[in-house]
């Protein structure tokens, strides 16, 4: 793995502009949310669903196509997609069926929309979850700002955050999402993803000059458990 480490904002320099019409972006939203025993992606965030709010968030990167991959049969998560729609021309909806699989059939529905599209300027994707309540367009960025082929979050786990486990070393970094990656490469990698195998067990067989990290751990608090979710609303970053 790479040792290029880099703190976001602190070793690109390259304009937005340069970087605003050449990427799209999948959000990966088709979690069923069973560990959490309510769907996710309609936890509230300054009083809009989570998932609305993401996709705001990635709206604001000036993407050519997103792709919002969500549970085929829920109908309010749909409803809400598709006002958004409506209001944002770049903006996808794709039903994943088989949500109960894991997250590489998701990420791959993501790259069949997004090959479908009649356009050869699209050189880069930034892949992104959906209850990382802490992201923000500065780190977006700073991933897509990167000149590797895969230029990759990283960030402690909530073991590691956790005051009793400080100090535990057998808990390693987590090497993820949201990341940026070269276009071909994830069109190459999509037959390889299948149930719980996604990226991350790709990433790591890449040569270290591949790949790059930034930074960031305010993306440690992902939101799977309801003590996550009590620990999000005490702290004010979803809405009680």
């Amino acid at each position: 793995m790479s040792k290029r480490v880099f703190t976001e904002g602190t070793e690109h320099t390259e304009s937005t502009e340069q970087h605003s019409q050449n990427h799209a972006i999948i959000i990966l939203a088709s979690g069923l949310s069973q560990r959490l025993g309510q769907p996710k992606q309609l936890l509230i965030k300054n009083g809009e669903p989570l998932i609305t709010d993401m996709t705001r968030l990635a709206i604001t990167t000036n993407p050519q196509v997103i792709v919002i991959v969500i549970p085929d049969n829920h109908r309010l998560i749909a409803s809400m997609m598709t006002e958004l729609a409506d209001q944002y021309p770049t903006v996808q909806i794709v039903g994943n069926s088989q949500a109960n699989t894991g997250m590489a059939h998701s990420l791959s529905l993501g790259i069949e929309t997004i090959a479908a599209i009649e356009s050869t300027s699209i050189d880069r994707v930034l892949v992104m979850g959906v209850d990382q309540v802490l992201l923000d367009e500065p780190h977006l960025m700073a991933l897509l700002a990167g000149e590797q082929p895969v230029v990759a979050s990283r960030y402690h786990s909530w073991q590691r955050l956790e005051k009793h486990q400080n100090r535990d070393k057998t808990v390693s970094d987590i090497i993820g999402l949201p990341l940026a990656i070269n276009c071909k490469l994830l069109r190459q990698w999509q037959p390889e993803l299948i149930g719980d195998k996604g990226l991350r067990h790709l990433i790591r067989g890449l040569p270290a000059d591949q790949i790059v990290e930034v930074d960031n751990d305010q993306l440690s608090y992902d939101i799977d458990t309801a003590e996550q979710l009590a620990y999000a609303k005490q702290e004010g970053w979803l809405d009680s």
